[in-house]
């Protein structure tokens, strides 16, 4: 049995990884933005071990999130889940002066990732919109470009996939990976998603709980299980390595050694 962390598991896919994982008998602690979402959480999965609250768009609430996480007992997987859509029709900034697309999918999981007592497991979901970044970090957070909420959110999604595997790359004895769950019918993906519901959270599941043999790789990318390739710039070490640079000098949190 393990003790796994979701983020952003108050609905959606990561609620749903949540049921199956306890159903699997595992200990599963829940991630809610605000109190009222904890609350809701709470019902919907009073099996919880706990439910973290915070706004991933701050830096302090990042921060807040990993200081509750590390209150408890070592978690052995961390599914960083939590995203806002592709359907952002304005460059919103945050209190931090930040983007908030890019805060919430790029800047939540380094923090996170840096700040909570490390886990043999880290889980980033990406999508196959990853495939439609240009795969450089050039004007990351939408300074000099006129906004367009489908391609920044493409570009941040190319974030999650270069950061799992520099993680995986940094921490040898982390298995750290990134997966798409398919263009399936939840409130981000839209009633228009064509792909299969039922398999879009399993994934996972099965990576974080690690039971299974075919998940004891790192740095690799998943789809329903299944290893595929992710968009060829994501192995460019370099920009490995520029994407936590950006990050820490952003956030102020270095990452780990």
């Amino acid at each position: 049995m393990s003790r796994i962390l979701i983020t952003g598991s108050t609905d959606g896919l990561g609620l749903m990884a949540a049921r199956l994982l306890v159903e699997q008998g595992h200990q599963v602690l829940l991630h809610a933005r605000n109190a009222a979402r904890a609350d809701d959480a709470r019902r919907a999965l009073p099996q919880a071990e706990a439910v973290l609250v915070g706004d991933l768009s701050t830096l302090a609430q990042m921060r807040a999130v990993a200081e509750q996480a590390n209150r408890l007992p070592v978690a052995d997987a961390v599914i960083h889940n939590a995203a806002l859509g592709y359907r952002e029709s304005q460059r919103r900034l945050t209190s931090d002066g930040l983007p908030e697309l890019f805060a919430v999918n790029t800047l939540a999981p380094y923090v996170l990732t840096s700040l909570i007592a490390r886990p043999k497991h880290l889980v980033y979901l990406s999508s196959l919109l990853h495939r439609q970044a240009a795969g450089t970090l050039d004007d990351a957070l939408w300074e000099r470009r006129e906004w367009d909420g489908a391609q920044a959110y493409a570009e941040t999604k190319f974030h999650d996939v270069l950061l799992a595997f520099a993680v995986a790359r940094r921490w040898p004895e982390v298995q750290a990976n990134a997966l798409e769950p398919g263009w399936v019918a939840t409130r981000m993906g839209g009633p228009g998603a064509t792909d299969d519901l039922d398999q879009a959270h399993r994934t996972q599941a099965w990576l974080a709980a690690g039971v299974d043999p075919a998940t004891r790789v790192t740095g690799r990318y998943f789809y329903h299980a299944q290893q595929k390739e992710a968009l060829a710039a994501a192995h460019d070490v370099p920009l490995q390595d520029a994407l936590l640079a950006l990050c820490a000098r952003l956030s102020g949190v270095a990452f780990p050694r």
